[in-house]
């Protein structure tokens, strides 16, 4: 027992650490950049210009093409790694404030923040040491790989549902302004926290609908045995472009990505950490 508290304490200590906190916050902001870096690209896509990948990836190797290019993008994964390491520490001893299942929820949520942080600062990574061949092809790849089998397309479907309901998920969690318990709302001016809540309430929703979107074409993909429909969010905002008013839709998506890019920015400062 006193192991554990004592494991407990030295998580908890670490979790407050001040270079921790300064670290997420730089990842915030690195978080932000990727968010406009794609809204950008799928902008390209909704009105049919050549453009990287749309998604997290070809946001990144954009972001690295320019000047100074490899450093922001080796500083944002840093970020992004300390963001993660936040996570991972506020679901194993943090959330206090909380009590029974909503401390269960909010643990849960950090586990999914932590991984998805995780995602991000490794494909910075691996954007930041040249190791990219096409994203898209690499999923597909991947992919196909696992619907060899019956029992992997469940796998490959089970994930497409986990990453549809997660979109959905998304969406709810924008329209109610859940994100803004988790803000210092109190250190704010009337006016950035109505700026903070509209922008919190665009990029989530928009973010979900993206999300939701690629978990249908994962789904898709794993029923009808075609790894080539399971390529991610660049085919998730090719597919909406695609639709009738497909181009207006994916302005809108595009365009809550950059909220959502700013809400981050605002996030640096303003997220309890």
């Amino acid at each position: 027992m006193s192991l554990t508290r004592n494991a407990e304490a030295t998580a908890s200590r670490t979790a407050n650490s001040r270079w921790l906190e300064l670290l997420a916050r730089v990842g915030f902001i690195g978080y932000g950049i990727v968010h406009l870096l794609f809204a950008w690209l799928a902008l390209q896509i909704a009105f049919g210009k050549p453009a990287a990948d749309g998604d997290q990836a070809g946001a990144l190797r954009t972001l690295a093409a320019q000047p100074l290019g490899r450093f922001l993008v080796i500083t944002i994964a840093v970020g992004l790694l300390a963001m993660a390491i936040w996570q991972a520490l506020e679901a194993a001893v943090g959330h206090r404030a909380e009590r029974g299942k909503e401390r269960v929820w909010e643990r849960l949520a950090s586990v999914g923040r932590t991984v998805v942080y995780l995602y991000f600062a490794w494909t910075a990574f691996k954007v930041f040491r040249d190791a990219g061949s096409n994203s898209a092809d690499q999923q597909e790849a991947l992919t196909g790989k696992a619907m060899e089998s019956s029992g992997g397309r469940w796998l490959v479907g089970l994930a497409g549902l986990a990453l549809a309901a997660i979109g959905v998920g998304l969406v709810v969690y924008g329209l109610i302004k859940r994100f803004e318990k988790h803000l210092k709302t109190g250190e704010m001016s009337p006016k950035t926290r109505q700026l903070t809540r509209r922008l919190g309430i665009a990029g989530y929703v928009a973010k979900g609908i993206a999300y939701g979107v690629t978990g249908l074409l994962i789904i898709l993909a794993a029923v009808n045995y075609d790894p080539e429909k399971a390529r991610g969010l660049d085919a998730a905002l090719r597919t909406l472009r695609d639709q009738a008013y497909g181009q207006a839709l994916l302005t809108l998506v595009a365009l809550g990505f950059a909220a959502f890019g700013i809400y981050c920015f605002l996030q640096s400062r303003y997220r309890k950490v």
